[in-house]
């Protein structure tokens, strides 16, 4: 019998992780434990119990609050962290938006459990789901390496294919969990084709070593066998255009309203700000990144020029097409649509403020959009489906605290001063001209002008709670129910965006950390040891 252990070691293995390093996971290890238990809880429990998996995934989303908060308060002096052989990266980006996911995922889940109720769709296995996407979320936050960012990517998106047909006995939700599928799968396809030739040029998986090597390229050196900057082009283009379908940015758009309209609520707000969150992520690896020297080229075109082009058309395209919607599901598609424009600016412009923009906008759409969702979540009750506008029609007479916390969001996704929304445009769109380049100056007109577009169609939210008298089917319509925890959220989340649109002080602070993580010279990670 042949004895293995007199075999020469013919490789020396890597030293095996240590202690200080699997720490640094301690947040997304506590969540996995959680998401798998509320599988198993929702065996164990009886029929009529199953909202204690709400409850227990809650928990768990509290408990990794406190382990990231921990962690950030070990490492905070020695950021930027790199371990597991550089497939692990911890920065300000990936600490900010952590607490991002876990926010918009408790949420999602609080708002989620009266919805349930009223569909009798009751099941553990939706928390389970929306705790699994979450965990993809933080992993594509803290990964270094091409490998371990795809993975976590899929593992967000798979969860969220899932949750959007989640209503197996509804047609709509089946229909949009197929559409919403189908293009997943061929972004996916895009992006992975894309790092497939990033990998192939550059020998790299690091995303500094990547930077470093296609700086090199950039520069005339390494090019003895041709320039290999076409085929870069190529995956840049690729990759770009993968993560635009997830973002839903024009021409990549169709998906979205369709999507929006035909799933549960419960998951239209979830997928509106976690996993989209989650792709601008991905979106700032890869540009800011891995492939920042591709920005501009002497003489070939860069990813700058392609983005604003993509920026202008889709928040243009987004606002244009919310004017005519009278599905408020679908309104709101458009309206992430045009968003999703926004922010594409802050990156564009390539400043320290348009990064602090970016993070500013992000945090604070979560708040609005979760915000706005959850009055629609509540609107819908026996004998009203509440995704119409006419279903908000005189919604101040029968509920007007519903309907004041209604207008702060909706008076933030405008763009209003003295909320968090005007703040955020304002960082973006002041960026383009801080940029001193003369076009982004005309980009920034552009912005604005689409800012009164999309303030007519947020105009009629307005005009149907507190003008409009209630309509026909809604006089004898049940009354709005909202469980004290769900109120409390809404009050709280309400509260944050006139608290940051009068005061943004302390929010803009977390955002310059994230803009400063993004300025540092990412092609030092890998050499950045735990400490």
């Amino acid at each position: 019998m042949l004895n293995l252990t007199m075999l020469p070691l013919l490789v020396e293995l890597p030293p095996l992780p240590t202690l200080r390093e699997t720490a640094l996971i301690m947040p997304e290890i506590i969540l996995t434990l959680f998401a798998c238990a509320a599988l198993v809880l929702d065996v164990a429990l009886p029929r009529g119990k199953k909202q204690v998996t709400a409850y227990l995934s809650l928990v768990g989303l509290g408990f990794v609050a406190l382990a990231l908060a921990q962690q950030v308060m070990g490492v905070a002096e020695r950021l930027p962290v790199s371990a597991f052989y550089g497939m692990l990266f911890i920065d300000g980006l990936s600490v900010v938006f952590r607490f991002v996911f876990i926010v918009a995922a408790a949420f999602s889940i609080l708002y989620s459990i009266r919805y349930l109720e009223f569909e009798r769709e009751q099941r553990g296995e939706y928390y389970a789901l929306i705790l699994f996407s979450t965990l993809g979320m933080m992993f594509v936050a803290v990964s270094g390496d091409l490998i371990s960012l795809f993975v976590s990517f899929e593992l967000m998106s798979l969860s969220v294919y899932v949750l959007v047909g989640y209503l197996k006995r509804d047609g709509r939700s089946n229909e949009a969990a197929m559409k919403y599928f189908l293009t997943g799968i061929f972004s996916s396809a895009l992006i992975l084709y894309g790092l497939s030739l990033v990998y192939g040029v550059t020998g790299h998986t690091n995303l500094g070593l990547i930077a470093e090597t296609i700086a090199d390229y950039v520069q005339g050196a390494g090019a003895e066998n041709g320039d290999p900057r076409l085929l870069l082009l190529v995956a840049m283009v690729l990759v770009a255009a993968g993560l635009l379908f997830k973002i839903a940015a024009v021409p990549f758009h169709m998906w979205a309203p369709d999507a929006y309209e035909g799933a549960p609520t419960t998951v239209t707000a979830f997928m509106s700000v976690g996993p989209k969150a989650g792709a601008y992520v991905l979106l700032a690896r890869m540009l800011l990144f891995a492939l920042a020297p591709l920005r501009e080229m002497q003489d070939l075109p860069g990813w700058a020029a392609m983005l604003t082009v993509v920026a202008v058309l889709t928040m243009t395209i987004g606002n244009l097409a919310a004017v005519t919607q009278d599905n408020v599901k679908r309104l709101l598609a458009y309206s992430s649509i045009a968003h999703a424009g926004y922010i594409l600016l802050g990156i564009v412009s390539g400043t320290p403020m348009g990064y602090q923009g970016v993070a500013f906008h992000i945090m604070t759409y979560t708040l609005m959009n979760t915000g706005v969702f959850a009055v629609i979540i509540a609107l819908h009750r026996q004998g009203v489906i509440g995704e119409k506008l006419d279903d908000l029609n005189g919604l101040f007479a029968k509920a007007p605290s519903v309907a004041v916390l209604m207008l702060i969001f909706v008076l933030g996704l405008a763009g209003i001063p003295a909320t968090a929304g005007f703040v955020g445009k304002y960082l973006l769109f002041g960026s383009l001209i801080q940029s001193g380049k003369p076009w982004l100056t005309y980009v920034a007109v552009i912005a604005v002008l689409n800012a009164v577009v999309a303030f007519y169609y947020y105009a009629r939210f307005l005009r149907a709670m507190f003008l409009n008298p209630p309509s026909e089917n809604l006089a004898d319509a049940a009354p709005l129910l909202l469980t004290p925890g769900v109120r409390a959220a809404m009050v709280v989340s309400a509260a944050a965006v006139l608290f940051f649109g009068i005061y943004p002080q302390p929010l803009i602070d977390v955002a310059e950390i994230v803009a400063g993580s993004i300025t540092t010279v990412y092609a030092q990670s890998p050499g950045i040891a735990v400490r």
